[in-house]
């Protein structure tokens, strides 16, 4: 079995689909390759052209709806790596960027985040041990409540 037939039998077990690939927004590629780095553009939590939660934690989002949308967004990035790169020319992912909107007073953001860096580390193993940075913000595109940006190393 390859490792792309391998990643897909993982995803089915799981009960998980990779959704359809999101276009950017704006004038830029949703995956940028330099020398053996890809760079993967901001993913929201979108799934197959629907926009999915959309708020602010701790107003009308819940700790689990973050942690759910974390894992859309994670979803989305495999799906870019899968149909622009492949997982064959993976050596892993190195960093991980994460977007937040939330309630003034609302303080679990490494929380939602492990949505995201527990789903590339249980899909690609040693491969999606990554670091990472949380940023929140005031306003994401389309009042999305999360989105993250991935660089990886390729052979």
């Amino acid at each position: 079995m390859t490792e792309t037939e391998i990643f897909l039998n993982k995803l089915e077990t799981k009960g998980l689909k990779l959704p359809e690939l999101a276009n950017p927004g704006g004038s830029y590629v949703s995956v940028n390759i330099r020398n053996t780095i890809a760079y993967i553009a901001i993913q929201f939590p979108i799934l197959n052209g629907a926009f999915l939660f959309q708020g602010r934690y701790g107003e009308n989002l819940t700790l689990d709806d973050g942690y759910l949308a974390m894992q859309l967004c994670t979803l989305n990035v495999l799906s870019q790596i899968h149909h622009k790169i492949g997982f064959e020319k993976v050596l892993g992912l190195n960093h991980m960027d994460a977007y937040y909107r939330a309630a003034p007073d609302w303080d679990e953001a490494p929380k939602i985040t492990n949505g995201a860096s527990d789903l590339f580390v249980e899909m690609l193993q040693e491969k999606g041990q990554h670091s990472r940075a949380i940023f929140g913000v005031e306003q994401l595109p389309r009042h999305f409540s999360v989105g993250i940006c991935c660089s990886v190393t390729l052979l």
